[in-house]
């Protein structure tokens, strides 16, 4: 549903706000929360992008705080769920890489918004706002690090790496949508990067280079083949 093409008013006849309705008033704040911050946005900015007045957008969320919490939740949970069913015993599967990749893709390009907010409430935002922020962020990194130090030992790497290749992860799977507005200005890049044909080669750039990174090394599939030959 296009918030631009929604008549004025339209959304003031609902007192309790359907999925649809949500989803605009989401879209909108997320939108205007990554350009500007919490605090370079009021609440009549939103109603007035909503075609609401301040008071009717009251009637869907009880402040710009709770507006704000519900953007975080609804960007973030599927992102944390995503990750923890990434995890798997053993050896970094392809297949597996390939799965979680796609999700988280096609997560954060229907939120292009999310990464440029995120960039921003680190950088700038207040205390309060980044105390929201890392209750997200905090799990969603250590679920991550759990995933990849279980694929860290056969693909090579240290314990005491382990911290800074997931930081390094996550910048490469967020990094594309946050420099999007750059990347429009880059004149060799031949595409929008919204594209769905550009997607799909981000897509298949990051299982690539998360399963280079994380799957297992060739020496420890020699060992793998060499324990199943033994027990076989």
């Amino acid at each position: 549903m296009s918030v631009r093409a929604a008549r004025p008013g339209a959304l003031e006849t609902a007192g309790v706000p359907t999925p649809a309705t949500r989803d605009v008033i989401l879209d909108v704040s997320e939108r205007l929360f990554s350009a500007h911050g919490v605090d370079g946005v009021a609440v009549r900015d939103l109603a007035r992008e909503l075609g609401l007045t301040a008071s009717s957008l009251y009637n869907h969320f009880p402040g710009k705080q709770a507006l704000y919490e519900a953007v975080l939740e609804r960007g973030l949970r599927p992102i944390v769920e995503i990750v923890q069913g990434a995890w798997q015993a053993g050896q970094l599967r392809r297949d597996m890489v390939a799965v979680t990749v796609s999700r988280l893709v096609e997560h954060l390009a229907q939120h292009p918004n999310l990464g440029p907010l995120l960039q921003r409430a680190l950088l700038e935002e207040t205390d309060t706002v980044q105390a929201l922020i890392l209750q997200w962020l905090s799990p969603l990194y250590q679920e991550g690090a759990a995933v990849v130090r279980e694929s860290a030992t056969s693909a090579g790497w240290s314990d005491d790496e382990v911290p800074f290749l997931t930081l390094g992860l996550f910048g490469l799977v967020f990094s594309y949508f946050v420099n999007t507005p750059a990347l429009r200005r880059f004149a060799a890049w031949g595409t929008e990067p919204a594209d769905p044909e550009a997607l799909e080669i981000q897509r298949r750039v990051l299982e690539k280079a998360i399963f280079r990174l994380l799957g297992p090394r060739e020496g420890s599939l020699r060992r793998v083949s060499r324990r199943r030959s033994t027990h076989g």
